[in-house]
């Protein structure tokens, strides 16, 4: 089934919110309609499986991994009518135009990945997406140090708040992240 019209769909938040889960919900939904899904995750992503997206929960879906947001044109199916990109945020910036590109196709395309990095910024092209999306879906975890609702991911090192300075990109989970609250976020400067 083609659709009428392309369009994006954004499922952002902070770690341990449910990103993952929820894009694996819909590709599942469309799969139920008899829709063409074809899935593609980053390979810098390899925390539990090369080919496959899979949440923090243990829920998985078959994808494709690639180096760059360029892949995604070279390895898309011509009867794909649904296309999940997982992790968005790790790719290049490139990956805005092709997004574009598979909307022209009258392709739904559902995006998930981390709104925020680890410092409470805009991570990556994530603000742009959410702001071309025609939906967009915040998720909220449980900040780890109060029980409240989570909209920040929290680094750490040895157990410590990662400082300002640190490296944007560093792949993890649980034993180098966690869900935390805007009154709970910490990142030092020093």
């Amino acid at each position: 089934m083609k659709h009428h019209s392309g369009s994006i769909e954004v499922i952002c938040g902070s770690m341990f919110c449910g990103k993952t889960e929820e894009l694996i919900r819909r590709l599942r939904r469309a799969e139920i309609a008899r829709q063409k899904v074809q899935v593609f995750k980053p390979a810098i992503d390899q925390r539990y499986d090369a080919v496959q997206v899979t949440s923090h929960a243990g829920m998985n879906f078959g994808a494709d991994s690639i180096e760059g947001s360029a892949d995604i044109l070279q390895r898309l199916k011509p009867d794909a009518t649904v296309v999940g990109i997982d992790e968005a945020q790790f790719f290049d910036e490139g990956i805005i135009g092709i997004i574009q590109q598979l909307v022209g196709k009258n392709i739904r395309v559902i995006v998930a990945g981390l709104d925020l990095n680890f410092r409470g910024e805009p991570f990556g092209s994530m603000p742009v997406l959410m702001a071309l999306a025609e939906r967009v879906d915040k998720l909220h975890a449980i900040c780890m140090v109060c029980g409240e609702s989570a909209s920040r991911t929290q680094r750490l090192l040895n157990g410590k708040p990662a400082h300002y300075h640190d490296p944007i990109v560093v792949v993890g989970a649980a034993e180098m992240y966690e869900a935390r609250c805007r009154r709970h976020h910490e990142v030092p400067c020093d």
